[in-house]
């Protein structure tokens, strides 16, 4: 039994990409789009919510001493 191939956009450039299996980089239409969202990332310019650091308090650290 076939079931209707389900069309998403792509994130990056708007194109229509089929979520199937043989969509080697879905939700992105193309190893492109998928390296342009990877860079947004490590860019920061894409960032999870959270709480704001205290300030004076460095964000990477733990708060133990050693």
């Amino acid at each position: 039994m076939n079931e209707p191939v389900r069309y998403v956009q792509c994130p990056n450039c708007g194109a229509r990409v089929a979520w199937i299996a043989e969509s080697r980089f879905r939700p992105f239409c193309s190893e492109r789009c998928r390296l342009v969202d990877l860079g947004a990332w490590a860019s920061e310019r894409y960032r999870v919510a959270g709480p704001s650091p205290e300030p004076g308090e460095d964000a990477g650290e733990s708060g133990r001493e050693a």
